[in-house]
């Protein structure tokens, strides 16, 4: 087993707490109880990319399901997909379901597949999966099936609560979903933002990093960390000037973390 991902397996995580590490982009590794959930990991080696995968995608054994926000290469990367279904054969994949078709072109089965949308909820071992639409830039609705493409979740077991806020803004209703939701304990959110060159070079934005930390300060979460904003050279997002400006906005309200490859994030239901 991959070292990073033995050091995941071995690690206690008592009740109250959660265990995170980034993987770059919105990657994310979660563990809640002894139940590991993997988000976004983006695995594939590619020349654009500015850092490599932390863990190759074959050594990501222990893994008891693979969480995809929406179906872009940095969110659902098939390549990994169909190497995480032989690699880890009980593990389940969590998508919008209006991308079901795409995901079983991975050779997936049926019986691991979750396809959720805005509202519905699944449990994956000691967690419980929640899942918000998500505007990328637009919510995007299908006008069919009433099913949204891109989505956010709350993951959360043991008392921890965690957003993981995929690629989105901000959009009428979405703070009163997260409210409901309940306390959260820590949230990732996108910084990169968006402007007409990137959008016309098909690179579809998010909150910019002022957003972010206003969404952030607005549900009270208890640990920020800031993503989508290492990967590619002209998509990137400034860490330092979103704790800067939460900083100055919140100030002591909640931990702000810059997060660091597979460096262990401890979250409680009290930090």
């Amino acid at each position: 087993m991959n070292e990073y991902m033995k050091k995941i397996r071995e690690r206690e995580v008592p009740r109250g707490t959660a265990a995170l590490w980034w993987m770059g982009q919105m990657g994310l590794l979660v563990k809640i109880g002894g139940t590991v959930l993997c988000v976004d990991y983006f695995a594939t080696e590619t020349p654009d990319r500015q850092v490599p995968p932390p863990v190759p995608a074959a050594e990501t054994e222990g893994v008891d399901a693979f969480l995809g926000t929406h179906d872009h290469l940095d969110h659902i990367d098939h390549e990994a997909w169909r190497i995480w279904n032989r690699c880890c054969p009980k593990a389940k994949f969590v998508f919008p379901a209006l991308c079901r078709e795409a995901v079983y072109g991975d050779g997936i089965p049926a019986d691991r597949c979750i396809g959720l949308t805005d509202g519905e909820s699944c449990r994956i071992g000691d967690v419980t999966v929640r899942a918000i639409a998500a505007a990328h830039e637009f919510l995007n609705r299908d006008p069919e099936t009433g099913l949204y493409p891109c989505l956010q979740y709350i993951i959360e077991g043991d008392g921890v609560r965690i957003y993981h806020a995929g690629d989105t803004l901000r959009y009428e209703g979405m703070l009163l979903k997260l409210q409901a939701m309940g306390r959260i304990d820590a949230a990732i959110l996108p910084i990169n933002g968006r402007d007409g060159v990137r959008y016309r070079n098909n690179l579809i934005g998010n909150m910019t990093f002022q957003e972010a930390a206003d969404l952030a300060g607005e549900v009270k979460a208890g640990t920020v960390i800031p993503g989508h904003w290492d990967m590619f050279a002209e998509n990137l997002g400034d860490p330092e000037a979103f704790a800067d400006y939460f900083g100055a906005k919140y100030p002591g309200q909640a931990r702000v973390v810059k997060p660091r490859y597979m460096e262990p994030m401890e979250i409680s239901d009290r930090v």
